[in-house]
């Protein structure tokens, strides 16, 4: 007696939902895979997730009351020492405490700032290159204005007419950096609607939000990540300038409001060498960390650039 063979079971096609996530996984790990073959990227990558976990963990490692003067442990203007390995500020707090307390906020503003920068530039330059005529002319124009304007000088004169509050250093860097990201991604826009496909698609009845939305921003988002990136370590720079000038939030604590801190309390002149340098090595090392990073992803997404590795 013979029995047949039970015919193996149709596989289901893929609908086109699983086919995009497909695709996205793919790309993510192709992604992976070059960028871990530029060795200063990685370098980059460990150092932002060194500073990354010293800030989310600052209130286990240091607690909330390091900023407190009323509590502060030691005696002012201490030298380091065992007790205190950064030393103490004028008002007797351990500054190896408050260092780390401090990543929290210059990170968290260098990342709302280039948020804030990127969307303006990314919805400026992706509007004027899909809309031509006069809108398209009236935004370059104003982009100009941003662009040749001293950057610095915006946002301190912003940050001087309005309140001394986080809130007020995020808008005023994020409002003054985006031109660049405009220029970039406008370029980008007209070159993607240069191609077939998108003349394909208003052919059948594709809309501007349709064509902008589903085919023109998915093209330059890899611009915008890489130059996110970038913008990053500009607005922690600039962050602490315009804390350093005394126009930052005094209630809270920053690298930059330490280096302000610091020229107040005349350490400077002193040589209390321990008030000035960890803020400044900390503010370098994190601005050179979102550069090496930038740099590699720009070299991932854009072969052609010939980034060293």
């Amino acid at each position: 007696m013979t029995t047949e063979a039970t015919p193996p079971a149709a596989r289901v096609p893929a609908g086109p939902r699983q086919l995009a996530r497909q695709r996205r996984r793919a790309s993510v790990v192709r992604f992976w895979k070059r960028y871990r073959g530029h060795r200063a990227g990685l370098l980059g990558l460990a150092l932002l997730a060194f500073f990354a976990l010293v800030a989310l963990t600052a209130p286990l490692t240091v607690g909330s009351d390091v900023a407190s003067v009323t509590d502060a442990p030691g005696q002012p203007m201490e030298s380091p020492s065992g007790e205190f390995p950064l030393g103490t500020d004028r008002f007797g707090r351990d500054l190896l405490g408050l260092l780390i307390w401090g990543a929290r906020v210059s990170l968290l503003v260098g990342l709302l700032a280039a948020l804030l920068s990127v969307g303006i530039g990314a919805l400026v330059g992706v509007t004027a290159g899909h809309f031509r005529g006069m809108y398209a002319t009236v935004m370059m124009r104003v982009t100009d204005w941003f662009l040749v304007m001293p950057t610095l000088v915006l946002a301190i004169a912003l940050a001087t007419v309005m309140s001394r509050s986080l809130g007020t250093v995020v808008l005023a860097i994020g409002v003054t950096s985006w031109p660049t990201t405009a220029r970039l991604v406008r370029a980008q826009t007209l070159a993607v609607e240069s191609r077939p496909y998108i003349e394909r698609a208003k052919a059948l009845g594709g809309g501007h939000w349709h064509v902008m939305a589903r085919h023109v921003l998915p093209n330059v988002m890899p611009l915008v990540l890489a130059q996110a990136t970038l913008i990053i370590s500009s607005s922690i720079l600039a962050e602490a300038t315009l804390a350093f000038l005394g126009l930052g939030d005094p209630t809270v604590v920053s690298w930059g409001g330490l280096l302000q801190e610091a020229r107040e309390a005349g350490a400077v002149s002193a040589g209390d060498w321990w008030y000035l340098v960890p803020p400044g090595i900390a503010i370098a090392v994190v601005a050179l960390a979102f550069t090496l990073c930038g740099r590699a992803v720009e070299s991932v997404l854009n072969p052609r650039l010939g980034v060293a590795r």
